[in-house]
């Protein structure tokens, strides 16, 4: 026998081996799942059980009140963590609801990946078959967004596909609950008084009617399978969908009838905030203006107005923090990062979609309600005349309240109208849209948030919207290489998060060739279903400092550490040929100069409107950035379950 031929029959034995087993293994499991499924009158438990797929706590928060409503109405469930779950018990259940939320790239949060890629499984294996749980009746409900698109209540879509296919029967549609869309509570509650509804009626509400479970499974495939040009006209058609439409109970997607609840439409535009969006900004203190803007008063504003110091940018660059108006013409923002300060309150989105106020209306609205608050400040201790007349007639527009203000359509507008009542502008951008940074006309100073330094944490701390968000990022960096004027690089460190990335923080520096880099610690905001922030993400005023000289250190002299301001958590390095002269660092601004050279219509750079910097603003200074000239308050925080833990801090 010639060695090929037995080669041959060694390689077809080793096959059969491995086939063989396979077969075995999967038999057995099979097995399993069958005896099971054939014991579910003896082993059925009496109570249902309620799942919550969750990432940031939301969907966990609904199914909290959800298990609190059933149980009011005498519906006994369990509350699980799929992860606290062995999915080979599923044949056993007989009542199964979830609550599911879509994670990045449309796949489920970590922890239920194992519930997750068994269902799949089992769904894929074709000897398992169409029974495995016959004996099942469950609900889906969907956390997600929409404004991802394709990947919109993704997992929760799946969850629902898989489970008919095993032979379980869906009581009740998924319903897709969506997080930027303000109506995520209303939806969820209209879902959930159906879900106990269809419990109370039993089969009378038509529960394990084969008919109507075949006919769902027949849609559903039509849904899934829809072409792109369908898709397409879907989702131009449905771009508002009515309350009722979403819970499953009103008439088509297609239908013209839009709830109150979305805002009012005109010539197809919709408002951007929504009556829900508008309260809850309110109720953080927001002046909202029109349909998409908006103006709120800053706590360092109220700090100068009463003699107890200004923020970083008065250390930095002189801003009179008394005399700044935090605005934004866009409320929407295309990334979701996790420390939002304002928990995700705000709309989202990749494009322009809404209603488009005028430029002159929104600077015009946006003074008048500023002045108002300023007005507010009247007779609180410290506040002076002086200061309060000074504080009526605004010189610095900080366009970085919230959202992304270059997405408004008509900014170069707004910023010539706030150039031609002689009011600086400071416009922040999430690096996302590359080409409205090469559009966009001279700003006082011009920043680029760079929340990370690789397309990983930039992905896992932003959250952006784009599939193509790093080479968004990348080419809005590159952006700023042809800005005259200042530009601005803004870090912020999250502990556990970005602060290792020194080496990748520095290769960027390339790329935009910033006047300044700014690195600030960031700032706890409190808890949020959206974030997983905690105080132990916030660094230490001592941490952001050696960040801060170790980046330096990586340029080479390039930049330098120039600025500090202690309370903010925050230092500035300056581009040292530019901004070091002589010894003496000029970060300052000489505001007047900038406005001449704007109204006189010819080229000018950064170096043109530069001025010196005080003494008591710069690096290593005793002040710390503490104005000399403001009155410095403290105050006292006895920590009385833990009195080694006192402390004196800076009021905020």
């Amino acid at each position: 026998m010639s060695s090929s031929s037995i080669r041959n029959r060694l390689t077809l034995l080793a096959l059969l081996s491995a086939t063989t087993f396979y077969f075995v293994y999967k038999s057995r499991r099979i097995n399993k799942l069958l005896s099971l499924s054939l014991n579910l009158k003896k082993t059925s438990p009496e109570k249902g059980k309620l799942f919550f797929i969750s990432q940031t706590g939301t969907s966990k928060t609904l199914a909290r009140r959800l298990h609190s409503l059933l149980t009011s109405q005498n519906f006994p469930f369990d509350l699980i963590d799929p992860q606290n779950y062995e999915p080979e018990d599923l044949p056993k259940e007989t009542l199964i609801i979830i609550i599911a939320s879509t994670w990045e790239d449309g796949k489920p949060p970590e922890a239920a990946k194992f519930f997750t890629n068994w269902l799949a499984e089992s769904a894929n294996d074709f000897r398992v078959g169409s029974l495995l749980l016959s004996q099942c009746r469950f609900a889906v409900f969907g956390v997600g967004s929409k404004v991802y698109e394709k990947t919109f209540n993704l997992v929760a879509k799946d969850l629902s596909k898989k489970m008919r296919e095993l032979g379980a029967v869906e009581i009740l549609p998924v319903v897709e609950g969506d997080v930027d869309g303000g109506e995520l509570d209303v939806v969820f509650e209209h879902w959930s008084r159906r879900l106990v509804g269809v419990l109370k009626g039993g089969d009378q509400a038509g529960i394990g009617n084969i008919e109507s479970v075949v006919k769902m499974e027949s849609e559903d495939d039509n849904h899934y399978d829809v072409d792109e040009d369908d898709e397409e006209e879907e989702e131009v058609q449905s771009e508002v969908v009515d309350l009722e439409d979403i819970a499953g109970k009103a008439p088509s997607r297609r239908s013209v009838n839009i709830a109150e609840t979305n805002g009012t439409v005109k010539n197809g535009k919709r408002d951007m905030v929504t009556p829900v969006i508008r309260a809850s900004l309110e109720k953080q203190g927001y002046k909202i203006i029109g349909s998409h803007s908006g103006v709120k008063i800053c706590r360092w504003t109220k700090s100068q107005l009463r003699g107890r110091g200004g923020c970083y940018k008065h250390s930095f660059y002189g801003i009179e923090s008394h005399r700044c108006m935090e605005a934004t013409p866009s409320l929407a923002c295309a990334n979701k990062c996790v420390f939002c300060w304002r928990h995700h309150t705000n709309p989202v989105g990749k494009s322009w979609q809404w209603k488009m106020d005028d430029p002159l209306e929104i600077v015009n609205s946006a003074i008048d309600l500023h002045t108002k608050m300023i007005k507010q400040m009247k007779g609180v201790p410290g506040v002076t005349m002086e200061r309060i007349t000074e504080g009526l007639t605004p010189r610095h527009c900080a366009l970085s309240l919230v959202g992304e203000p270059i997405m408004y359509p008509e900014i170069n507008s707004l910023v010539d109208e706030l150039h031609q009542r002689r009011i600086s502008t400071f416009l922040v951008t999430n690096a996302q849209f590359p080409d409205k940074i090469k559009e966009l006309r001279p700003v006082t100073q011009l920043y680029v948030s760079v929340d990370a330094a690789t397309k990983e944490s930039l992905k896992a701390i932003d959250r952006p919207l784009f599939g193509d968000f790093w080479e968004r990022f990348i080419d809005s960096l590159k952006a700023l290489r042809d800005k005259q004027q200042r530009t601005v690089y803004r870090l912020t460190l999250v502990k556990g998060w970005n602060t290792e990335d020194i080496d990748a923080y520095s290769k960027l520096f390339s790329l935009g060739n910033p006047d300044f880099v700014e690195i600030k610690g960031v700032t706890y905001c409190g808890s949020s279903v959206t974030s997983k922030l905690t105080m132990d993400n916030v660094p230490w005023h001592s941490d952001v400092k050696a960040f801060s000289e170790a980046l330096a250190s990586k340029s080479e002299g390039e930049y330098e550490v120039a600025c500090e301001h202690v309370h903010s958590c925050c230092v500035l390095l300056a581009k040292t040929e530019k901004f070091k002269v002589n010894g003496q660092w000029f970060t300052w601004i000489d505001y007047e100069k900038f406005h001449d050279l704007v109204a006189s219509g010819r080229h000018f750079g950064s170096k043109d409107y530069m001025a010196a910097t005080p003494s008591w603003a710069v690096y290593g200074a005793e002040e710390g950035g503490f104005d000399p000239d403001m009155s410095r308050y403290r105050k006292e925080r006895h920590h009385k379950s833990k009195p080694w833990n006192h402390r004196v801090e800076d009021q905020e």
